[in-house]
C-alpha cells in the first residue's frame, strides 16, 4: 500500500484529549478500510505564521499513514468536515522515517540540551552585549585606583 505522511492543525481552544480524540476517529476510519497508522507525533499547541478562521495557535500532530488513495481521499473529507480541524496537509511519500521529526528533536534540545552559545557555559562575547549598568565600570574603578594607589607609593 501507498504511504502518506499527513500533518493536521486543531483548533487550540480544544484540549490535548479531544486532539487525540481525532487521532483516534482517524485511526478507526483508517482501521476499518484496510490503512494503518504508522507514526504519530504530538508536536504540542504552536504559532500559525498566519491567522486561520480566527486563530493565532494550533495542536499540530503528524502522521505517518499506510492506506489506499480511496481511503486518504475520505480521510480528508472526513477532516475537512471536522469544525476543530483548521489545516489538513497530506504527501505520499516513498518511507515513513521512524526517528523524530526536526521538529521534535529541535523541541528536546530547547528543553534541556546543550544550545550552544554563551548562555550555555560558553564566554559572554564582548563589546556590543553589555549592559552599561555595572558590570565592567566597576573594574575599572578599581583598577583606576590601584593605579594611582601604586603611582602614590611609588613617589
Amino acid at each position: 500500500m501507498p504511504l502518506y505522511e499527513s500533518v493536521l492543525i486543531a483548533r487550540n481552544d480544544i484540549s490535548q484529549a479531544q486532539v487525540e480524540g481525532i487521532v483516534e476517529q482517524i485511526e478507526k476510519l483508517l482501521t476499518e478500510g484496510g490503512g494503518s497508522i504508522e507514526k504519530r507525533e504530538f508536536w504540542g499547541l504552536r504559532s500559525l505564521a498566519y491567522r486561520i478562521k480566527k486563530n493565532r495557535k494550533g495542536h499540530y500532530v503528524l502522521l505517518g499513514l499506510n492506506a489506499q488513495p480511496e481511503l486518504i481521499r475520505e480521510l480528508e473529507r472526513q477532516l475537512s468536515l471536522n469544525e476543530d480541524v483548521l489545516r489538513v496537509l497530506t504527501l505520499r511519500v516513498d518511507a515513513i522515517d521512524q526517528a523524530p521529526s526536526p521538529i521534535l528533536s529541535r523541541k528536546s534540545e530547547d528543553r534541556g540540551g546543550d544550545r550552544g552559545g554563551f548562555r550555555a557555559g560558553g564566554n559572554k562575547p564582548s563589546g556590543r552585549f553589555e549592559s552599561g549598568r555595572g558590570g565592567r565600570r566597576g573594574d575599572d574603578r578599581e583598577e583606576y585606583r590601584a593605579r594611582e594607589n601604586a603611582d602614590m607609593d611609588a613617589e
